[in-house]
């Protein structure tokens, strides 16, 4: 696995339009955004789009927002994963409902548009139903941070999940920015461990 220094770089590259920082991140994360969406779909009807169309997806909506500065919060590795996780699972819960509604729906003409599926893709605001297996999901990992035994990881977690920089969360826990560093690679191991990084 590359360094986060060098993750931090290829974002700060990619903000700014460099293709080869895309690929060199399409590389590390597209297989593990693959098996998130394959992980979200499972159950799912087979229908023409898959996990890979998914995370495809996926990744060109992160690349795009990252080079448009949406991602305010995104800087470094310990801040990218959750976000594609979180733009992954979106998709996929999309994809859902489009095939469920497909069923019942009338078939739509070769060549028309569905405007509402479309409209829900570029929607900003999540579903009620992705904002919930969000939530559920932020619940278990939480959960799984609190057996590790360390109080502050829980806190950490979620401040950096709320945007906030490395050394925002030293000066409020009154510790060291390496301190923060190194309970994050720590956060990051037991994501690893639980198969969500």
């Amino acid at each position: 696995m590359n360094s986060s220094p060098q993750i931090t770089t290829w974002i700060q590259q990619l903000r700014q339009g460099n293709s080869r920082a895309a690929q060199k991140l399409w590389e590390i994360y597209f297989q593990q955004m693959v098996e998130l969406a394959r992980r979200k779909l499972q159950g799912a009807k087979k229908s023409a789009a898959d996990e890979e169309d998914v995370a495809l997806s996926a990744f060109k909506s992160f690349c795009l927002g990252a080079r448009n500065g949406r991602f305010a919060q995104l800087e470094d590795r310990e801040s990218l994963w959750p976000l594609l996780v979180s733009i992954t699972a979106n998709k996929s819960v999309d994809l859902m409902r489009y095939e469920n509604r497909k069923k019942r729906a009338l078939p739509i003409k070769p060549g028309e548009i569905d405007h509402e599926f479309l409209s829900e893709i570029i929607s900003t605001e999540p579903s009620p139903e992705f904002a919930a297996q969000l939530a559920e999901e932020l619940e278990l990992f939480l959960a799984r941070l609190d057996k590790t035994g360390d109080a502050e990881l829980k806190q950490i977690a979620l401040a950096r999940m709320e945007g906030e920089t490395n050394s925002e969360i030293a000066a409020r826990l009154g510790c060291t920015r390496r301190t923060i560093e190194r309970k994050l690679q720590l956060i990051l191991r037991v994501c690893e461990q639980e198969g969500l990084a």
